[in-house]
């Protein structure tokens, strides 16, 4: 029996609902609208899209973005200065740096620049590190909206074989240490992987986040098993596809998300809930209010 495809847009429009709602709820209880400050370096074309959905997004939950566009030769200094400044500034409560910079800025440095109680991508050190220990302020949102898309449908994570193809520290790595938190065993494969399919053929969640396309194919894939396809590629003929051949592994899986439509827009549904939960907590430190300090974000 084909998979069943897991509608990530139809998921992302529910969440987006329910944290519209508690922004307006937000603002009702304690005036306070959330904020968010969105930094570009460069003038990267997929990246101008990418900023422009976010800020649409923004605006159909409730919360006030602020573009921050620098050339492409803006020095480290200026940029951090730009980060330091949004950090101490009340009525911003997300910092969004968006990525690639260009070549000559130290991506640690400017991200370590931003307040991690306002590092709503998840991507400080303080956050990524406090993966390992289950303490993170913000997981970084695309792992963290691939645990909502299993959690949404269903699959049972605790004591499962879950393998994640693809090592990177935006999505790999963190999502191998969320898979682990819900006890999950977990194997990453990555570009040095021998025999790939060994690894992959043993997955009940197959989880594919290596930014090529069609590596994985149907042989590939465990009969039943859950996947999740991260990958975004543009082909030559400008098809976008992810990383799984998606008619092969769809006829071995029982569940797999599309691309587009999969992932994608949870990532930046995620983006929105780290932000208006930052703003929940920053209100609630502002005024003490009981209602507000227990406003935390959903488990990952």
């Amino acid at each position: 029996m084909p998979a069943s495809i897991i509608d990530g847009q139809a998921v992302a429009a529910a969440m987006r609902e329910q944290y519209r709602l508690r922004s307006a709820a937000l603002f009702e209880q304690t005036g306070t609208t959330p904020g968010l400050a969105v930094i570009m370096a460069g003038d990267d074309p997929a990246s101008r899209i990418y900023v422009s959905k976010k800020i649409q997004a923004c605006a159909s939950v409730g919360i006030a973005s602020r573009k921050f566009l620098f050339p492409a030769d803006v020095t480290q200094a200026e940029l951090i200065r730009q980060i330091e400044d949004l950090s101490a500034d009340p009525g911003i409560h997300g910092i969004l740096v968006q990525l690639p910079l260009p070549k000559h800025l130290d991506i640690k440095a400017v991200l370590g620049a931003i307040d991690r109680d306002k590092d709503v991508d998840g991507f400080h050190l303080y956050n990524v590190g406090g993966l390992v220990i289950g303490e993170t302020v913000f997981p970084p949102c695309t792992p963290y909206g691939v645990m909502h898309l299993l959690d949404h449908v269903g699959v049972e994570i605790a004591g499962r074989n879950a393998v994640v193809v693809g090592a990177s520290n935006i999505v790999g790595k963190p999502m191998a240490l969320m898979l682990m938190q819900r006890e999950a065993t977990v194997s990453v494969c990555h570009a040095r992987t021998r025999d790939l399919a060994q690894f992959t053929i043993l997955a009940d969640i197959l989880i594919v986040a290596a930014g090529c396309p069609n590596l994985i194919v149907g042989p590939m894939v465990k009969s039943g098993a859950v996947v999740i396809d991260v990958g975004i590629n543009r082909l030559p003929g400008g098809k976008l596809v992810g990383d799984c051949d998606f008619d092969s592994v769809a006829k071995r899986a029982s569940l797999i998300s599309p691309v587009p439509g999969g992932v994608g827009p949870m990532t930046v549904t995620m983006l929105l809930v780290n932000t208006i939960a930052a703003a929940e907590r920053a209100a609630a430190r502002r005024t003490a209010a009981p209602s507000l300090r227990s406003a935390d974000l959903p488990a990952v």
